[in-house]
């Protein structure tokens, strides 16, 4: 029977005390998941973003019933305490603590046995085979019950609940099939909304687990299909509707159908209700770009220029919440290029976006958007070999082909200005051309 590894850890990139960042993506990859493997059991990862930053009947059941646990201490994430509270008052054993070299460790858990991994100067892992190795041993040690909990080792009369077979099987028959689901709406994405719309005919929406439903609306985003996003929203549960993702992707579709007022009360209630950040921001100065380009191609100069300093504040205001996120960056210093005379502020902006793309890139696997962001920049500084550097990488990392379609729209809008005042820009019209190409047109 297989046994399942439950895996509590941060997601993507979180700064340590000192600033440094943390990149948990590559532990898991290199670490983590290879270990588990190792052991001979199957993980579960506690996919946080995926199921939209919250606890849930899913995440519950995968706390009590997995049979093995790892939980990542370093950088004491709430969530990732939490949820081991939750495991260790039910399971009095099997739970594995692991943290980064040199982590201090709050005072609460500071004395209980946990296995240390290294980290390098970037927050990535600098020995991942033998911190897989170490991680391994002490997964198949656990195999012979030894107490871990400290509830459990405190209280000896505290009794373990009794977690009745039926469920167990039950457990495992749920999790193969949000897996296969999960495999299923993989292979769809790359046929196209049918075979999305497809994979959703076949679930039923309000016993779905929380993660297949984030990932068949995000589904539907790598394909393009705006409204099916839009339409399906309302037909979430209501907890996962009002999660800050969805209801920035929400924002994010309603744009894409040209539903602008819509899009910019979604995403200004997100900001009131929660704060601002990169990510809202950035999506919200999407908003009003478009409608300064609309306002533009109308003719109606001035409402162009309200809408232009709208989105540069609001980027601008989403980039200095997070100086590590590059996306609102870039947006902001391309479009400080629009303003005539050019934005005073954009000199001084463009070495930090160019910062914080290059501290990205040195910690952690680059994605698409921080080979275009470097795109841009070579653009914007007229560094040509820069450029075609970036494309090629760019290229090569295409995952959506929404996304290069983002990035030949900033860069036409930069040679269409530069164009304006007599400079000669036809050295950008084949980057152009061959994100076109990869857009699919």
């Amino acid at each position: 029977m297989t046994q399942f590894c439950f895996v509590l850890m941060p997601f993507g990139l979180k700064p340590d005390e000192s600033g440094r960042n943390i990149d948990f993506d590559r532990i898991y990859a290199e670490i983590v998941g290879p270990a588990i493997a190792d052991a001979g059991m199957e993980y579960i990862r506690a996919d946080q973003e995926l199921a939209g930053g919250i606890i849930h009947k899913a995440m519950f059941e995968r706390l009590m019933l997995c049979d093995y646990a790892v939980a990542d201490l370093t950088t004491a994430n709430a969530n990732v305490f939490y949820e081991l509270g939750v495991r260790h008052g039910i399971r009095p054993y099997s739970t594995v603590l692991i943290f980064g070299k040199g982590f201090r460790l709050p005072f609460d858990v500071a004395p209980l046995r946990g296995l240390p991994y290294q980290l390098d100067e970037h927050g990535a892992p600098a020995a991942p085979a033998v911190d897989r190795h170490e991680l391994a041993k002490r997964l198949n040690a656990a195999r012979d019950p030894v107490v871990d909990s400290p509830l459990f080792q405190l209280i000896s009369e505290f009794k373990a609940p009794d977690i009745a077979r039926l469920k167990t099987d039950l457990f495992r028959e749920n999790v193969a099939a949000s897996n296969a689901i999960h495999q299923r709406l993989a292979v769809s994405r790359r046929k196209g909304m049918d075979a999305v719309e497809s994979v959703e005919h076949s679930l039923n929406l309000a016993e779905t687990d929380p993660a297949v439903l984030i990932d068949l609306f995000l589904s539907y985003r790598a394909v393009e299909a705006w409204q099916r996003m839009v339409e399906l929203v309302p037909r979430l549960p209501r907890l996962i509707a009002k999660t800050v993702m969805v209801q920035e992707q929400f924002g994010f579709a309603l744009n894409r159908l040209e539903r602008r007022d819509e899009a910019e009360a979604v995403l200004t209630s997100v900001i009131t209700e929660h704060g601002a950040s990169s990510e809202t921001n950035g999506i919200l100065g999407r908003v009003y770009k478009d409608r300064w380009g609309e306002a533009n191609q109308g003719g109606n100069i001035a409402l162009a220029k309200g809408y232009l300093n709208k989105a540069i504040e609001t980027y601008l205001a989403g980039f200095e919440i997070d100086w590590r996120d590059a996306y609102p960056g870039i947006n902001v210093v391309t479009l400080m290029e629009m303003s005539d005379p050019v934005d005073s502020r954009q000199e001084a902006l463009l070495p930090v976006v160019r910062y914080a793309v290059e501290r990205r890139l040195k910690g952690r696997t680059p994605d698409y958007w921080d080979h275009a962001t470097r795109l841009e920049l070579a653009v914007l500084s007229r560094d040509h070999q820069a450029a075609e550097a970036a494309l090629a990488n760019a290229l090569a990392s295409v995952r959506e082909p929404w996304e290069p379609k983002t990035t030949k729209r900033n860069l036409e809008l930069i040679r269409d200005v530069r164009e304006a005042r007599g400079e000669n820009v036809g050295w950008v019209a084949g980057i152009i051309e061959s994100l076109c190409l990869a857009a699919g047109r």
